[in-house]
């Protein structure tokens, strides 16, 4: 009783839910294109100080409704896999994930210890999925988005907290100044033309096996246009040869022919030893250089759990599909002396993938599985997160979102 008292009353429900708006602003300002950068900057500021001043019980409800308003759009993946009874179970599980990471970290009423189990929690990557980052809530704001800036602010906001009743607690911000983004951004780009055609293919269109002849040709027509037009290098988006394209010699013959003309880079499917890659092809005067993905997105390539209960999983709701081979590293492609680290959808937002990179990067999504959503809009901000955190230029191209040069 005491329990339904204390996280079930209205006021409780109307704080969470409040801190998640907070939370979720930046997105939801960037979806629809007015993001103002002194609004966002005193949302963040906003979000930051509530969840340190708001009581435990609301904070629940704050995990819990910012996880949905976050990552809502996982379960239009369900649909594809004709699962949809599915969804409501899923959302319910991540609202009762981060909600209790947020309990978690409040349990202490100490103001330093909520403040300091704040700053972790952008450590948490549950079951690996590490698209939680509180610090993303300064990526379009007058602040830095690095890990010093986010703890520095933190500090900034629990010292005004603390002496809110002193007359000198003005002061507890001046810090604030050392958290100020001072980088001016700076478009740099590789000497040669690249091609970034847009797709804007429905996913269960994608893999129709009686559509397979048509997406073929489109992809062929695209290369031969961005060849037309004297590009030197055409790149294609995550699987946009819904195949295992080294399965067919005959097509792998017919794009080593166009590469002799242009550089291509395209996604498929790659099986090697009876295991299934979801891969990047690289052609190049007739040769071929396939890079494999290294970081899968957890339960859609690869269930995070044991082996038993992932084969359980498989069995019951993929029927019985096995999990895809990651390969050991991330892989380089190089065209007249520029490197391009490869990067497949999920793993261009990890920092797995930015170990030792070159200072390009091409990132193949198909976004697909989640539109219309905002789940571009978020892989968007934290490409931006990460270019800013590693100093390279991203070349984003997607099948169903806008292609875009992020620096």
């Amino acid at each position: 009783m005491l329990f339904k008292t204390k996280y079930f009353t209205y006021n409780c429900l109307i704080k969470g839910l409040y801190i998640s708006l907070l939370f979720s602003a930046f997105i939801y300002l960037e979806y629809f294109d007015i993001s103002n950068t002194l609004f966002n900057s005193f949302l963040a500021l906003m979000a930051i100080y509530t969840f340190l001043t708001t009581p435990r019980a609301s904070l629940f409800w704050a995990g819990f409704f910012t996880a949905i308003l976050w990552f809502w759009w996982i379960g239009i993946s369900f649909i594809h896999y004709d699962l949809t009874y599915l969804i409501p179970f899923v959302l319910l599980g991540i609202g009762l994930i981060y909600g209790t990471l947020f309990t978690l970290s409040s349990l202490y009423s100490k103001l330093w210890i909520r403040a300091l189990l704040l700053f972790l929690l952008s450590f948490i990557s549950p079951f690996g999925f590490n698209w939680f980052k509180p610090e993303l809530f300064f990526i379009n704001s007058y602040f830095q988005s690095s890990k010093f800036a986010f703890a520095l602010i933190i500090v900034c906001l629990s010292l005004f907290i603390f002496y809110a009743k002193s007359r000198y607690k003005l002061l507890t911000l001046l810090p604030l100044v050392f958290a100020i983004n001072t980088q001016t951004p700076k478009l740099q780009l590789p000497p040669l033309t690249i091609s970034m055609p847009q797709y804007n293919i429905e996913q269960d269109d994608k893999w129709n096996q009686t559509l397979k002849k048509d997406i073929i040709a489109l992809n062929i027509a695209r290369i031969n246009h961005a060849i037309k037009e004297n590009y030197d290098m055409v790149v294609l988006p995550e699987t946009a040869f819904p195949m295992l394209l080294n399965t067919s010699p005959q097509l792998m013959q017919e794009l080593k022919l166009l590469s002799q003309d242009i550089a291509i880079v395209t996604g498929a499917m790659h099986m090697d030893k009876e295991q299934y890659h979801n891969s990047t092809y690289f052609f190049k005067q007739g040769d071929v250089q396939i890079a494999n993905k290294v970081v899968l997105v957890p339960f859609g390539e690869a269930v995070p759990f044991p082996d038993f209960i992932r084969d359980f999983i498989n069995n019951s709701f993929y029927n019985g599909a096995q999990d895809y081979s990651t390969a050991d590293h991330a892989s380089d492609f190089e065209f007249n002396g520029i490197k391009f680290r490869n990067a497949i959808c999920y793993e261009t937002t990890t920092d797995k993938i930015y170990e030792k990179t070159p200072p390009y990067v091409l990132s193949l999504s198909n976004n697909a599985w989640f539109t219309p959503s905002t789940e571009p809009t978020l892989q968007k901000l934290l490409m931006k997160y990460y270019a800013r955190k590693y100093n390279v230029t991203i070349f984003a191209i997607a099948n169903k979102s806008k292609n875009q040069i992020i620096y």
